[in-house]
């Protein structure tokens, strides 16, 4: 049996993925897709996945990797800690964006936190965009507490 977050079980448009939020035309976020939704993605043109969850976390899909495969997305996975979040997987994860500068991608987590994190981040210290505006997509998924508060506030 797999398990998809609570809200994830329909799959007839994007915006039905978890924590959907469109970031720019070339990057997207959510939280964990399921494999029918992972075709919709394919079908709306996306290229690329990145997946910073776990491969434990409750909602994952067992073999992400080979599902993407089969669809013909390229795939990468940065693990991140929820508790623990490291510049290691901030610096890989930045350095993979501007490799894949100009082609559709699609970037999850479980729930969209970990990831709306690193986007506010790569939004504001690398691309160097309005703050205001990188912190209001932030907080249409979360406001980050503890760990996170600090890892936004990095420089």
């Amino acid at each position: 049996m797999r398990k998809y977050t609570p809200l994830s079980a329909k799959s007839e448009t994007l915006e039905d993925i978890y924590n959907y939020l469109p970031i720019s035309d070339l990057v997207t976020t959510s939280g964990q897709p399921s494999e029918a939704q992972f075709a919709l993605i394919k079908e709306s043109g996306f290229e690329h996945v990145i997946n910073l969850a776990p491969a434990n976390a409750e909602n994952s899909l067992k073999d992400e990797d080979g599902t993407l495969a089969d669809l013909g997305l390229s795939y990468t996975h940065y693990p991140v800690n929820f508790v623990k979040p490291s510049e290691r997987k901030f610096g890989l994860f930045v350095e993979k964006m501007q490799e894949l500068d100009g082609q559709k991608v699609w970037v999850h987590c479980a729930a969209n936190m970990r990831v709306s994190a690193f986007m506010y981040r790569y939004r504001t210290q690398v691309l160097k965009l309005d703050m205001v505006e990188a912190r209001q997509d932030l907080e249409k998924i979360w406001e980050p507490l503890g760990v996170w508060k600090t890892f936004i506030s990095r420089s």
